[in-house]
């Protein structure tokens, strides 16, 4: 598979320690970074909540070409992925009836479970250690699936789940879309109560929203409670257009991967993203439960999102002066870390895709958008002051 990597000039990592300064590094992979706020409007990655902020400094990891990286509308702010679990009783399936919120409240809670993960991370000082994270997950069937954020297990070398009840489970990955952010676990677990599945065409902005998760990773079970504030709201995250539902629920690090439930009990939205800023609240972002089912029905069938196209290409997207330097290169842009095809390099920087121009994962992106799993395209690469042209043809991406 491919991994796509994005830096931003307004992060805001997940991690509440200290941050140990990065050591320079040739092109390559590396981990998600936990990273400091650099300006005063941030739409931060909240999707774990990360016991230790050595984890490397590369950020946005993605696992294909279209891979998820959140930039506001417009440039000049950021937004965080959310980590949120939600569960539904079985007695409110085929109801209805709209609840209170202390009614409805107390149902979800019990479809919500807590996600631990540990990456094991190197530091040139420190050596090989590991790094512990906290998210949130949705049971979405009584043996055992679990549905939460991509973001939260990224490079996990182990996950654990954690129910209403307190009982814990190894959690295995079952399979993931970068993409769409949603990845698919399994516990080893019967007798579980699933979520309920709305229907998100038929919300309308007002519509009370309720949001279930584990803030800041130690607060499992909390409930908030907001409304809708807007539909199909279009949010770039790491270099792809994802259309997102918006609420003014508080969700905060450690929410990612759970839901946004409806008065029926019903789950609407998978919660996978925050504003952050000095003067920003009640900005919470949700992937619609109807683009979940699709994606989560592949998963489930096949063990990945059938076509969805890959270049062969690892790419790393530099935007700032920062970031150069420390890969040593000398201009921002796209550049190639790891190819399948000898005529492409580690360090060629993307110019163009298709003849189009290409700056950014963005860009790259959204050329790619339209492109289907056999087509022909071209890469024009600048290398050595050169301007070099290669075709590619593009193969099915399977995880």
């Amino acid at each position: 598979m491919t991994d796509n990597y994005r830096e931003s000039l307004c992060d805001m990592g997940d991690s509440p320690m200290p941050q140990a300064a990065p050591t320079p590094a040739p092109l390559g992979p590396r981990r998600r970074p936990r990273r400091r706020p650099r300006c005063l409007v941030a739409l931060t990655v909240a999707g774990c909540v990360a016991a230790s902020s050595l984890s490397g400094f590369l950020g946005g990891y993605i696992a294909n070409s279209p891979g998820p990286v959140f930039a506001a509308p417009g440039g000049g702010a950021e937004i965080s992925y959310q980590s949120a679990v939600h569960q539904l009783a079985a007695d409110v399936v085929a109801s209805d009836t709209v609840m209170t919120v202390p009614a409805a409240a107390a149902v979800i809670k019990q479809t919500v479970v807590e996600i631990t993960t540990e990456r094991v991370t190197r530091s040139g000082r420190l050596g090989q250690f590991a790094v512990t994270g906290a998210g949130s997950g949705i049971i979405i069937s009584g043996d055992g699936y679990i549905v939460t954020n991509y973001h939260v297990i990224n490079d996990a070398s182990g996950v654990t789940a954690r129910l209403a009840n307190g009982n814990e489970y190894v959690a295995d990955i079952r399979a993931y879309d970068a993409k769409t952010d949603l990845a698919l676990l399994k516990i080893n677990a019967t007798g579980l109560t699933p979520a309920v599945l709305g229907d998100s065409s038929t919300l309308v902005v007002g519509d009370t929203a309720l949001a279930v998760g584990n803030p800041l990773g130690e607060l499992g079970g909390t409930v908030t409670s907001g409304i809708i504030s807007a539909l199909d709201r279009e949010i770039v995250i790491d270099g792809e257009t994802m259309s997102l539902l918006q609420t003014d629920a508080a969700v905060n690090p450690g929410n990612s991967g759970g839901g946004l439930f409806n008065l029926r009990g019903e789950l609407v939205g998978v919660v996978n993203a925050k504003s952050s800023g000095l003067d920003i609240d009640g900005l919470g972002f949700a992937i619609p439960i109807n683009i979940a089912k699709a994606v989560i029905s592949d998963l489930l069938e096949n063990g990945y999102v059938q076509g969805r196209v890959d270049t062969g290409l690892s790419l790393v997207d530099i935007q700032s002066a920062t970031t150069a330097m420390l890969y040593r290169v000398n201009q921002i842009g796209l550049y190639i870390s790891k190819s399948v095809s000898d005529e492409l390099r580690s360090g060629d920087r993307i110019t163009a895709l298709n003849d189009m121009s290409v700056t950014d994962l963005a860009s790259f992106n959204a050329i790619l958008k339209d492109r289907a799993v056999g087509d022909r395209v071209s890469v024009t690469v600048a290398r050595g002051g050169e301007s070099i042209t290669v075709y590619i043809v593009l193969t099915e991406w399977r995880g």
